[in-house]
Parts: C-alpha cells; sequence; structure tokens
C-alpha cells in the first residue's frame, strides 16, 4: 500500500514541556516505519519546552533512537527555538517583531503557538506536511505491533481527492469535491476524556453537562447543547484497535484530535493558530478551517491511547489546568463570530486553486475583537456557581478565579487581537523561513 513519494519531505513533531522519554522512543518508532514504508524524508522535530534536567534526559532519549535512513532527528531547546524565530521574523520584515516573537515563543504555555513554531521550522525544513503527536499519548498495539497513524496520512494528505479513495475504506465524498487536495488526516484518541474534568461528571454530572455546556455558541438551544456536551472530549471511545477504517469525505473535526493528526503545508503555511495562552484547544482553528472551506479529508481509527499526567490532578497543577479549561471557554465568545462566518462562506473560501483566502478569515478575526462581553460575563458566573456547588478544590478554584475575573475577560479579547496580528504576519514569517533554510536551524 505503499505511494512512490520520491525525496518527499514530511515533518513529524512532539511538542513538549513534561518528562516523555518513552514518547520519543515510539515516534521515533513512527518515523522509521514512514521513512521504510513510504520512501518520504522524515524530519523527526521534538520542540523541547522543558526544564534542564528533562532536556537532558530527552537528549539522551533522543541520543538512543537508532540510526535510521531517511530519517533526521532535531532536538530544539527554547533557546535554539528563539534564535531561529528571531532571525526568520528579522529577515521577514514584519510589523512590531518583539510582540510577534512573544506570540511565537510565549513564557506560559500555548498549545497553538508549539504547534506554529512546528509549522515555520516545517516550511524551513522544505516538508510538505506536519504530523503532530503530544507527550502524554501511546500507540496501541495489534498483534505485537504499533498501530501508527502516520499510515493513513501519508497514504491520503496532498493527494488529489479522486486519487486518495483508492487508500480509504470508505469514499463518501461529495464528487464536487473530487478534484481538491486532502488537506487534513486524522484520527483520535482512545481511553480517557481529552480535556482532564472526567471528575466533574462522577462528582456531579448535571454540573458537568452545565459547565461543558458552556462550549455552546450564544442562543443553542437545549436540544444543541446537549448534543455538544454528549460528545465532547470522548474521542473514539474506549474498544481497541481490530481492523482499519478510514473515511474519505469533508472531515468530522468531532472525531479528530490533535495529538493525532496530518495536516498539508498549503493550509499551515497560509494560516497560523491563534497563540492564546493558558488556553486548552487553541489549536483546533485549521480543523475549522479545512471543514469549513470544503476541503476533503480522512478520519481513521488508529486512535492514539490518551492518559494524563499526575500534575494536573494535584495543587498548582490542578488549578493551572481548571484556568486553561476556564480561557478555553471564554475564547468561544471570539471564535464562534469566525467560525459561523467561515462556515456561511463554505467553498467560497477557496480561491481556484484550492487555497485559502486568508483576507477573508482576518477580515472575520478583527471583527470578532468587537464582540459583546457579556456571554463571557455569564460564563465565568456560571462556573463560579457550578464550581462551588462541587465544593473542596473546585470550590477553592473559584475562590481563585473571582481575583482573575476582569484579567481573563481581558485577554480573551486580547488573544484575539494578538491572533489577528499573527495571521498578518504569518505570511511574510513562511516566505522568510523558507528563504532561510534548515541552516538557520543549525547555526
Amino acid at each position: 500500500m505503499t505511494r512512490p513519494t520520491g525525496a518527499d519531505r514530511i515533518c513529524l513533531t512532539l511538542p513538549t514541556n513534561r518528562a516523555c522519554a518513552d514518547t520519543i522512543a515510539s515516534i521515533g518508532e513512527e518515523a522509521a516505519y514512514a521513512a521504510g514504508h513510504f520512501g518520504v524524508e522524515v524530519h523527526l522535530l521534538v520542540l523541547d519546552s522543558s526544564d534542564e534536567p528533562t532536556f537532558a534526559v530527552h537528549a539522551k532519549a533522543v541520543g538512543e533512537l537508532p540510526a535510521t535512513t531517511g530519517v533526521f532527528v532535531h532536538h530544539l531547546d527554547e533557546a535554539r527555538q528563539r534564535e531561529f524565530l528571531r532571525r526568520v521574523i528579522e529577515d521577514s520584515g514584519v510589523a512590531e517583531p518583539a510582540r510577534v516573537l512573544d506570540l511565537m515563543l510565549p513564557a506560559a504555555v500555548s498549545y497553538g503557538a508549539c504547534t506554529n513554531r512546528a509549522f515555520l521550522i516545517a516550511a524551513a525544513l522544505g516538508c510538505r506536511s506536519v504530523h503532530r503527536r503530544d507527550s502524554d499519548s501511546h500507540y496501541q498495539v495489534l498483534d505485537g505491533s504499533p498501530v501508527f497513524p502516520i499510515h493513513h496520512e501519508l497514504l491520503s494528505l496532498g493527494r488529489r481527492a479522486a486519487d486518495a479513495a483508492a487508500g480509504v475504506t470508505e469514499n463518501a465524498l461529495d464528487p464536487a469535491h473530487a478534484e481538491k487536495p486532502v488537506a487534513l488526516v486524522g484520527g483520535s484518541f482512545v481511553g480517557e476524556l481529552s480535556v482532564d474534568i472526567g471528575e466533574i461528571r462522577e462528582l456531579d454530572p448535571a454540573v458537568y453537562e452545565e459547565v461543558v455546556g458552556l462550549w455552546a455558541p450564544t442562543g443553542a438551544s437545549e436540544r444543541e447543547r446537549r448534543e455538544l456536551v454528549d460528545d465532547s472530549f470522548v474521542g473514539g471511545g474506549t474498544d481497541p484497535f481490530t481492523l482499519d477504517r478510514a473515511v474519505l469525505d469533508v472531515p468530522d473535526i468531532f472525531r479528530i484530535d490533535m495529538c493525532n493528526i496530518g495536516i498539508d503545508h498549503e493550509v499551515y503555511e497560509r494560516l497560523p493558530l491563534p497563540s492564546a495562552t493558558d488556553t486548552i484547544g487553541s489549536d483546533y482553528f485549521l480543523l475549522h478551517v479545512v471543514r469549513d472551506a470544503t476541503l476533503p479529508g480522512v478520519v481513521h481509527n488508529r486512535h492514539i491511547v490518551n492518559y494524563y499526567t499526575p500534575e494536573r490532578r494535584t495543587g498548582p497543577g490542578f488549578t493551572a489546568y481548571q484556568l486553561r479549561f476556564t480561557k478555553f471557554l471564554l475564547s468561544m465568545l471570539y471564535l464562534y463570530p469566525v467560525y459561523f462566518d467561515m462556515e456561511a462562506a463554505g467553498g467560497a473560501l477557496l480561491d481556484d486553486e484550492h487555497r485559502v483566502r486568508v483576507a477573508v478569515i482576518a477580515d472575520s478575526v478583527r471583527r470578532s475583537i468587537g464582540t459583546d462581553r457579556a456571554e463571557n460575563v455569564r460564563r465565568l458566573a456560571v462556573i463560579d456557581r457550578a464550581y462551588r456547588q462541587l465544593g473542596g478544590r473546585y470550590a477553592e478554584f473559584a475562590d481563585h478565579l473571582v481575583t482573575l475575573r476582569d484579567r481573563l475577560l481581558d485577554e480573551a479579547q486580547a488573544d484575539t487581537e494578538d491572533f489577528a496580528l499573527l495571521i498578518e504576519a504569518w505570511g511574510p514569517l513562511v516566505r522568510a523561513g523558507k528563504a532561510a533554510g534548515a541552516e538557520q536551524l543549525v547555526r
């Protein structure tokens, strides 16, 4: 089932800020599989924001990866990432270079920013696609062998949909989209919820439904809200992998997780992700773009095994994660207007060569900045009441949230302003990265 790809380069990336030596070993196996089965040149990119002792452990794990023909490993700490970004930003000539650098490499955790760095480095390396995994995940095993998602990603990604149909188990795509390229290939996860709020559901299912329902857009009906809650964060369920299922269609993005995704360069080289800090879900924007623009995708069932690292559930880690969940809910106030605009535009989001019209989306993001904050004020009030009802550490978090109320309302709007700036800067950044090339990474 291999497809001749010549000198195609791909980027398999693992952003991390925590210990994950075992994951590095596993993703090294996936890189070797891709090179051996598909003839691609794999650039395994570990973007490491860990502390120095953890980075040293990771460096040892990288050094122990077997030498494999066609696999090139880049293990970059934040100092090397920052130096690359500074050079590219300077060469790009973008306005407000210091602010752009902060958006690309913020001091706080940003799921969007770490993925944007992977996109930009992939462009410098000359890669045609980015394939992202996460540090807190494992591969499923069938008959003693790991089940690698990159198998489906490389079978279909970037190919004309009509040609990619031969590599899937089901073609549900409207023939009107057959000439478009496959822009996205992804699967989900099995195991625990993708967002660490399962304890809320165990403590009080009604509170869980109310809090998760805050994700719904303003004006959603009760039925729409309940359906969203039922679909949220559950991934591929719990059934283990037994045989392949891959569906070609305009992708159902609720069945795709960012720990298990491949994206074509024609998408991420045109648009970045929001760089909102301490906000889960900030890395999912491009999934909406692909779906709403009616670009083809493949959704498969080579799900990754999801698990949680202990720090999310203890002390400061618990507080930090619940804050990221809260900021995710607040971010929806500004993202939904953009989602609705893109959905209404549909195929008009694409030009004659099936490329995303960036200006249309940028304009929508700018307009959303002025959205009335009343809904976010309500969301914070609901979270406060619900968490106090749960009691214990949730009530303590509610006390903490009260002190942050005004700041969080301001940050949600500022994150949208930053996203508009980054969209404007993205084209020049990508061009500068490509012009600089891989040598920028090894100076």
